[in-house]
């Protein structure tokens, strides 16, 4: 009995002495920033969606940032520093994209400016098709019609 009591007392001791433990958690919050927002999409004007992008500074080689485009071809990135920054959005199958943004000295101030998209002339790519046969069958009717041109020898 004196060995029971003698044990809980040592128990009841250690429990009241011991430091407080808690496991580690997580933190987290959004905020509204200002940042570049890249747009990747093919000439038919379907979005890149789900090409991995990769962000580096100029003459940097290790990628500051890397992700992937979301459904609607965007990926957003914030430079942590003044200058010429390169995003290129590779889509695995042989599409590639790069792209030269200049970074402010001081995010906050600067004005957003977007860049054009790069469009051809709102042609489609049935029109094209289209046009690059006919410039083809064009060109082999010329060639053709100067043989028939000729007289047999």
């Amino acid at each position: 009995m004196r060995l029971w009591l003698h044990l809980s007392v040592c128990l009841l001791g250690l429990a009241l002495s011991a430091a407080p433990c808690r496991a580690h958690g997580v933190e987290g919050y959004i905020e509204n920033i200002t940042g570049a927002c890249v747009y990747a999409g093919y000439d038919d004007g379907e979005p890149m969606a789900y090409a991995a992008v990769e962000v580096r500074p100029e003459g940097a080689k290790l990628a500051f940032q890397t992700g992937r485009t979301d459904r609607n071809g965007c990926f957003m990135f914030r430079p942590d520093g003044p200058g010429r920054w390169q995003v290129v959005v590779n889509d695995g199958m042989g599409h590639r994209l790069a792209l030269d943004y200049e970074a402010a000295a001081d995010p906050t101030t600067a004005e957003p400016h977007a860049t054009p998209r790069a469009r051809d002339g709102g042609l489609t790519r049935a029109v094209k098709i289209i046009t690059g046969m006919a410039v083809i069958f064009g060109i082999c009717g010329f060639f053709y019609g100067w043989q028939a041109r000729r007289e047999p020898v």
